[in-house]
C-alpha cells in the first residue's frame, strides 16, 4: 500500500473523509450530508438528505440519499452508497450524526478504498467482507445483548419467586400469630367468665345464707317476745271445775 494509502487508512478510522473538500453550492451555499426528521410524534425515523448548510435541519433538500428507522426491530436502514459517494466527493460536508451512520454501513471505507484508486470490483469485494464481519460482529452483539437481558429476567424471576414465597411465610406467620392470640385472648376471656360466674355463685350462697341465718334469728326472737301465763291464774283456772262443782251441789 502507498504512503497515501496508508494516509487515507488512518484518516478514515479518524473519522475524516479523505479528500473532501468544501465546496459551494447553489448560490455559494456550501451543501451538508445529513439527518432529518420524519414519521409522527415519538414515531420517527430518518432520510438521509443533502441540504444547504443555512437552511433548517428539517426544510427543503437537494438529494434524498436513503433513510434509517431505528424503531424497526430489526431497524431499517437503506443508504444509496454511489450517491452518497459521489456527493462526497464533490465536496459536501457530513454531520457528526451521518457520520457515524455512514462508518457504521461501511461507506466511508468504501470512500476510502475508492480514494486509493483500487479497481471496482477489488472494492466491492472488500466492502462485502467488511460488512459481513460487521454483520457477524452486530449479530455477536445482539446475542449477548439477549443473553443478558435473559438472564436479567432469569434473575429478576428468581427474585421475585424468592420474595414471593418470604412474602406468604410472612403472611402464614402472621396468621398463625394472629389466631394464637385469638385463641389466648378467648381462653383469659373464658376463665375471666369462670372466675366471675364462680364469684356469683359464692356470693349467692354465701347471701343465702345469710338469708336463712336471718330468718331463724328473726324467729328465735319472736318467740322469746312470747308473754308467759301468770301462776294465779292457772290456778284459778284449775280450780273452777271444783267450784263449779260445790255450786252445783
Amino acid at each position: 500500500m502507498t504512503a497515501a494509502g496508508h494516509r487515507s487508512v488512518f484518516m478514515y478510522a479518524a473519522g475524516v473523509v479523505p479528500g473532501a473538500k468544501p465546496q459551494k453550492w447553489r448560490c455559494g451555499v456550501p451543501a451538508t450530508i445529513r439527518l432529518t426528521r420524519m414519521g409522527r410524534k415519538k414515531r420517527p425515523f430518518y432520510r438521509l438528505v443533502v441540504l444547504d448548510s443555512r437552511k433548517r435541519r428539517d426544510g427543503a433538500y437537494l438529494a434524498n440519499l436513503g433513510y434509517y428507522n431505528p424503531f424497526r426491530d430489526p431497524f431499517e436502514i437503506e443508504l444509496h452508497d454511489d450517491e452518497i459517494i459521489s456527493w462526497m466527493q464533490k465536496g459536501a460536508t457530513i454531520s457528526e450524526t451521518a457520520r457515524s451512520l455512514l462508518k457504521g454501513e461501511g461507506i466511508l471505507y468504501k470512500y476510502s478504498l475508492i480514494q486509493q484508486g483500487m479497481a471496482p470490483e477489488e472494492v466491492e469485494s472488500k466492502v462485502a467482507t467488511w460488512r459481513d464481519q460487521a454483520e457477524s460482529n452486530r449479530q455477536k452483539r445482539l446475542d449477548a445483548a439477549d443473553a443478558r437481558k435473559a438472564d436479567a429476567e432469569r434473575k429478576a424471576a428468581e427474585e421475585a419467586r424468592v420474595q414471593a414465597e418470604a412474602e406468604a411465610e410472612a403472611a402464614a406467620e402472621a396468621k398463625a400469630a394472629e389466631a394464637k392470640a385469638a385463641a389466648e385472648e378467648k381462653a383469659a376471656e373464658e376463665a375471666k367468665a369462670a372466675e366471675e360466674a364462680k364469684v356469683a355463685e359464692e356470693a349467692k350462697v354465701a347471701e343465702e345464707a345469710a338469708a336463712a341465718e336471718a330468718t331463724e334469728d328473726v324467729a328465735e326472737e319472736a318467740a322469746a317476745e312470747e308473754p308467759v301465763a301468770e301462776p294465779a291464774a292457772e290456778e284459778e283456772a284449775a280450780d273452777a271445775p271444783a267450784e263449779d262443782k260445790d255450786g252445783s251441789a
